[in-house]
């Protein structure tokens, strides 16, 4: 599974109940959800450290596409049943074999796109049948920190996760001494 996760390009993500809890609130008829601190920032770390990072829902979320942009994620489909088209797609646009794409679910709706990725990801608490069909199974549960432990699984894999931590940290002590933009802020 090393070396699977060492060639891993783009990680692309279901959201309810991956990213998420998989609870949908509506309050005035808007969405709330609940995301993990810890998956955020493991998703800035992926992002500034070349790792691609991509969301794809069947959902549609005014939360969702707030998220996404708090966290710089521009690889954002949403409405997307057929998950399987929005993993061909990006694989076309950033020139991504097969092996260079994972893709992290727990629901049926996410088991096509398992099938076009080179490392098929369920979280601890997918469903019975994507697990089973899953390269890896994390041992958090999809909310809860799942999307940091496959970023520092790839990242480690791949040799990069101290760098990354670094490059990070460095960034905090530019913030620190009063640097701005966008290259300050992790």
């Amino acid at each position: 599974m090393k070396d699977k996760l060492s060639k891993i390009k783009l990680l692309a993500m279901d959201v309810d109940g991956t990213l998420t809890d998989g609870a949908i609130v509506i309050h005035d008829g808007e969405q709330i959800k609940s995301f993990h601190a810890h998956d955020g920032l493991a998703i800035r770390l992926a992002m500034n450290h070349g790792l691609k990072i991509a969301w794809v829902t069947g959902n549609v979320s005014r939360a969702v596409e707030y998220r996404a942009q708090a966290l710089g994620v521009t690889d954002l489909y949403q409405g997307s049943w057929v998950k399987s088209k929005a993993i061909d797609e990006m694989a076309a646009r950033h020139g991504l074999s097969r092996g260079e794409i994972a893709f992290m679910g727990d629901d049926l709706n996410d088991i096509r796109a398992f099938e076009r990725a080179g490392v098929a990801i369920a979280v601890a608490n997918a469903a019975p049948e994507v697990k089973s069909r899953a390269d890896l199974v994390t041992e958090r549960a999809g909310g809860q920190g799942a999307a940091r432990e496959v970023i520092e699984l790839i990242l480690k894999s791949r040799g990069e996760w101290e760098e990354a931590v670094e490059k990070f940290l460095a960034m905090l002590d530019k913030q620190e001494a009063g640097a701005t933009g966008p290259e300050a802020v992790a």
